[in-house]
């Protein structure tokens, strides 16, 4: 069978110090980064139009068309890290270390494969946590398209990896001065509260009872006979001009 391949910005993203948050809190830990990737770093690959790979226990692997995005989610995703769990202290808050790389890879239905997706692992590693880390391919393709201040690393030699790969780092106190982002997706539409259910039924059973008293006070015979086969189990008070009547229970003939 032949293999597909394609030219993709590869996100590879883990949390700094991992083994030692899970071995001071195991569950906290775990929870905690759950949410982080449900209410942040998912709804930010979605927005920019990435598709989540596979999750590798303390990270995941994305892949995006465009490299633009692939950057610019990356930096939204530790920036808005930086907001999250404003009372935690220091030492025990989740914090990702990204590596975003542009590169030919491998793809299968669950995962894909290739140097492209080992550099990006690479990259992860060397980047500091709250920080990112981009080849100089990356760098090269959103150099005059994103606001981003880029420190050369220089050349660095990786594992595995034949040849130096070119490093840039956008460091942690550079996102920091970055603009806040919310994520943006459609909320979820609330369905009526009890009370204002509660309310529209008080309101349908007050038209019920004035157009009912209406009848009973009429003096056609037709409306009459209609209000005697109506059962009233409730009193019913209506306003008429400058006098208000209160009736309870059938009329009288």
């Amino acid at each position: 069978m032949s293999q597909t391949r394609r030219l993709a910005a590869i996100i590879a993203a883990d949390v700094a110090g991992y083994s030692r948050l899970m071995g001071a809190d195991e569950e906290g830990t775990h929870q905690r980064l759950q949410a982080h990737l449900r209410e942040l770093v998912n709804l930010k690959i979605s927005e920019h139009r990435g598709r989540v790979v596979k999750n590798t226990g303390d990270g995941l692997l994305a892949e995006f068309a465009s490299v633009v995005d692939a950057v610019r989610c990356a930096a939204e995703i530790q920036r808005g890290m930086i907001d999250r769990e404003p009372d935690v202290p220091e030492e025990r808050r989740i914090r990702f270390r990204i590596g975003v790389n542009l590169g030919d890879v491998i793809v299968e239905e669950h995962d894909i494969f290739g140097d492209g997706v080992n550099v990006a692992a690479r990259l992860e590693a060397l980047a500091e946590p709250g920080g990112i880390c981009v080849s100089g391919t990356v760098r090269d393709q959103v150099r005059d398209k994103l606001p981003y201040a880029l420190d050369d690393m220089g050349e660095q030699s990786v594992k595995n990896i034949a040849r130096p790969v070119r490093v840039y780092a956008l460091r942690p106190e550079a996102v920091a001065d970055l603009p806040a982002r919310n994520v943006q997706f459609e909320a979820p539409r609330r369905r009526p509260t009890t009370h204002v259910a509660m309310a529209a039924g008080a309101a349908a059973t007050l038209v019920i009872g004035v157009i009912a008293w209406w009848l009973c006070r009429s003096r056609s015979p037709s409306s009459r006979r209609a209000c005697r086969s109506w059962s009233c189990p409730s009193p019913i008070l209506a306003t008429t001009g400058s006098s208000s009547i209160s009736w309870t229970g059938s009329p009288k003939t």
